[in-house]
């Protein structure tokens, strides 16, 4: 399979490169050259627009950041769906909303080919070691066509259902771990109010039955939420969002005191 990327960031990249190093004919684009410059001592190739990159791919990645993103890099007469060929497959491993991804779907079946959606947790380090989380959604034999590709920097890949419930799994995924983040601050401030010392609550809590993978970031962080309202807090604000849209128009029932407790997270973090 003959693979195109594009979204060379600090998950795109190390996605990409375990592409290349698992043998995969692979096809590179970014806005900056310098996003491409690390490649070049690798098989991959660079394409001057995604037309360019999808006319010689049968599986187009895309990790860019946003729904715009999405939209741009697939759309116009340089976006990849003027150039990708029937057959192909576009996979959006961006996190973005069910509904972008929907949408692409239509479009790209006027030309014959699918999409996955295919959105991934874990960063650049799990991505290193190809240990990101890969979660799809999609027609069954796509996605089965994709998944050695995927398998490439994912472990575990699973496919959740038709196009559009990989986003909805990765949106869960985010707001529970916003959630996670309000309440292990809560829980060290209050210990902290009745007089536990702050940094022993930090080193017992994530070693108990309470542990967490958030209660892990908060600790580390000293025990607010400071430090991760600036490197994450603008994504995971947009994520809570992004659910709450689609929650309340799917009127589901039972994920309120969810939603509302990840708000709280936001605002505790100023966001």
């Amino acid at each position: 399979m003959r693979v195109g990327f594009i979204g060379l960031g600090s998950q795109g990249a190390p996605m990409a490169r375990r592409i290349v190093d698992a043998g995969f004919p692979t096809t590179l684009w970014a806005r900056r050259d310098s996003s491409v410059a690390p490649f070049a001592d690798t098989t991959a190739r660079t394409a001057g627009t995604p037309a360019e990159l999808a006319a010689v791919s049968d599986l187009v990645c895309l990790c860019v950041v946003a729904d715009a993103d999405v939209a741009q890099v697939t759309s116009g007469v340089d976006g990849v769906l003027a150039g990708i060929r029937p057959g192909a497959v576009i996979a959006v491993h961006s996190t973005v909303h069910p509904d972008t991804c929907r949408a692409l779907e239509e479009r790209a079946a006027e030309k014959g080919v699918a999409v996955l959606d295919a959105p991934v947790s874990g960063g650049g380090r799990a991505a290193e070691t190809g240990t990101l989380l890969v979660m799809a959604g999609g027609h069954p034999e796509v996605f089965a066509r994709c998944r050695p590709v995927f398998a490439s920097y994912g472990d575990p890949v699973v496919h959740l259902g038709p196009t559009g419930c990989g986003q909805l799994a990765k949106l869960l995924n985010n707001v529970l771990f916003t959630a996670q983040l309000g309440l292990a601050a809560d829980a060290l401030e209050t210990g902290a109010a009745l007089g536990l010392d702050p940094g022993g609550l930090g080193r017992i809590l994530p070693r108990g039955s309470a542990a967490s993978f958030a209660l892990d970031r908060v600790a580390d962080a000293g025990g607010t939420l400071d430090r991760i309202a600036a490197h994450a807090g603008g994504l995971l604000a947009k994520d809570v969002r992004l659910f709450a849209e689609v929650a309340e128009r799917a009127a589901v029932r039972g994920e309120g005191t969810l939603r509302e407790t990840a708000m709280a997270a936001l605002a505790a973090m100023g966001l």
